[in-house]
């Protein structure tokens, strides 16, 4: 018997999810697709996935003791988000193989701690300081030229848990302190703002025996530090794609993966290629992978993390999507209304993604519209028509 066949976790087991949002949702339909049972915890008793799981543990993502009980029912557990803690996947972890580990997440959730170790590791990135008081965010504000984007070092995500520094002139002791009450007073990082290019990711999945494969790289459109569109495959020069996807490879590589790991990177206008953030989990870049390739990420990360072999990932023809925020459904005067499906799915090739989110809030994903076309530029004028016909 091979090495892969003792070692897959094969269909009919089951699968275990901390995180019952979107991601955990589209991981689960395809799980199911491939005939395992689902099992999710999370905060929200009435989260995305748990109208297509088999049980969903209500906790929120401290809760050793609910992780640990969820995990004796399963096979192997994985994750939909890295705010989880430790000691969630350390409890979880001695009833079944926690994919990816507490590792990988202990140096990802903390955005000093993340960018130290890809400085370590000999990965590019942009110049940046640790931040753990105003006075160092003033000297920081300083050293990196007048202008930054302030991160908190945990926490946050599409713009929450920010602010920018410098971008209105030049950045007062006013603006620093406001800045720095805005990110919570707290541990956070500052980067150096760039003259950009364009911004693309690329996903990459590693399995426990080794095997990694890596989809093409998608191309990002980001408002309000929030992802509108990305589309696969990017109409990048070849050689910058393929950079890129080296990168990616050999972080999962550095970091013996096992799962999905989506490396965000920004490519400055003189060419450089740098590292942003690291999401170890499915990634809203890749959404359109269920319409572009021959295997979506949802797929990979089950495939991944079972230790099945892993799926084709060519480009099957160009796929693009667009995120529908709370903000569709809301008039001027917050209330509630329902968008013009109707006439987006008219636009051809269009295809509605829906969370099943109870209540729509500004800035809140709701689910997300998908597009293909002949080339990555027709699938994104596709997806953009059919979004602003809502």
């Amino acid at each position: 018997m091979t090495q892969q066949a003792r070692e897959a976790i094969l269909p009919g087991a089951t699968i275990g999810i901390l995180g019952g949002g979107q991601l955990g949702r589209m991981m689960a339909m395809a799980a199911r697709s491939l005939g395992y049972r689902i099992q999710v915890m999370d905060p929200d008793p009435a989260c995305p996935a748990r109208p297509v799981v088999d049980a969903c543990f209500e906790a929120g993502w401290n809760d050793a003791l609910t992780s640990a009980y969820m995990a004796r029912g399963c096979d192997v557990v994985t994750l939909e988000i890295e705010q989880v803690s430790i000691e969630c996947l350390d409890a979880a972890s001695r009833f079944a193989p926690v994919r990816p580990g507490a590792a990988l997440l202990t140096v990802i959730q903390d955005r000093i701690d993340q960018k130290n170790w890809l400085v370590k590791h000999g990965f590019p990135v942009g110049d940046f300081r640790a931040v753990r008081s105003l006075e160092e965010l003033q000297t920081a504000v300083r050293e990196l030229g007048g202008r930054c984007y302030l991160k908190s070092a945990t926490g946050g995500y599409d713009g929450r848990g920010q602010a920018k520094v410098g971008f209105t002139g030049e950045a007062s002791e006013e603006e620093i302190r406001q800045a720095w009450q805005d990110v919570g007073t707290c541990a956070c990082i500052a980067e150096k703002a760039l003259e950009l290019d364009k911004e693309v990711s690329v996903m990459v999945a590693r399995s426990p025996s080794g095997e990694t494969k890596a989809f093409p790289a998608a191309l990002n459109h980001h408002e309000n530090q929030i992802l509108v569109w990305s589309v696969i495959p990017a109409p990048i020069a070849e050689t910058l794609a393929t950079q890129a996807k080296q990168i990616a490879e050999e972080i999962a590589d550095t970091f013996a993966l096992e799962g999905l790991l989506a490396v965000e990177m920004f490519v400055t206008r003189d060419g450089k290629l740098l590292v942003n953030e690291l999401a170890p989990r499915p990634h809203n870049s890749y959404h359109a992978s269920e319409r572009a390739c021959s295997t979506s990420q949802f797929e990979q990360a089950i495939r991944a993390v079972c230790d099945l072999p892993l799926g084709n990932v060519e480009v099957l023809r160009p796929a693009a999507i667009v995120n529908l925020l709370g903000d569709t459904w809301l008039h001027a005067a917050e209330e509630d209304r329902t968008p013009r499906f109707d006439e987006a799915l008219a636009v051809p090739d269009v295809h509605l993604h829906l969370y099943e989110k109870a209540k729509p809030r500004k800035g809140r994903k709701m689910g997300h519209l998908s597009a293909i076309g002949a080339t990555a530029e027709e699938a994104v004028a596709r997806v953009l028509e059919a979004a602003k016909r809502l």
